[in-house]
């Protein structure tokens, strides 16, 4: 469990309600189809049919998303043209998309290590090979447990 700390340690004195950080991510980011074309950009995809077709969703929905994902900050467009073709965008990872990356694969690990009909996909190390993980860890480098997280509020 969490810990809150100071004047957190009230829940009654407080509300983290619209101020949440994670109840504004989820606004935000809180659709399947959103998740997933993230999924898909961490995987390369950068065009939007190819979203499309590897979402499973339709052109509305994916033109929605997508351009949620853009206004947020998260993807950018950059225009490319086929030879012969009109001018299109792909959809890039921007360095707010990149920092995003973490909370996908967190859910990835969960889902693999908690849900049924376990998947044989497992997060890797390029280089080495060796299995990764997510994992929670602190400025000084100290890998932090659940039992050992802590809240707290910072002065700006």
């Amino acid at each position: 469990m969490t810990v809150l700390q100071g004047k957190l340690a009230d829940r009654d004195a407080w509300s983290a309600i619209g101020e949440c950080p994670i109840e504004k991510t989820m606004v935000l980011l809180g659709t399947k189809s959103a998740m997933l074309i993230m999924r898909e950009a961490y995987y390369g995809t950068t065009r939007f049919d190819d979203f499309c077709r590897r979402v499973g969703i339709t052109k509305a929905a994916a033109a929605a998303r997508l351009g949620e994902l853009v206004d947020a900050g998260l993807l950018q467009r950059r225009p490319y043209r086929e030879p012969g073709q009109r001018r299109r965008d792909e959809y890039v990872l921007t360095e707010a998309g990149r920092d995003f990356m973490p909370v996908v694969w967190a859910m990835f690990e969960w889902g693999r290590r908690h849900l049924p009909n376990r998947t044989p996909l497992r997060l890797a190390h390029k280089d080495c090979g060796a299995e990764a993980s997510v994992e929670i860890r602190c400025a000084d480098g100290h890998l932090v447990p659940p039992d050992q997280l802590a809240m707290r509020v910072v002065r700006r």
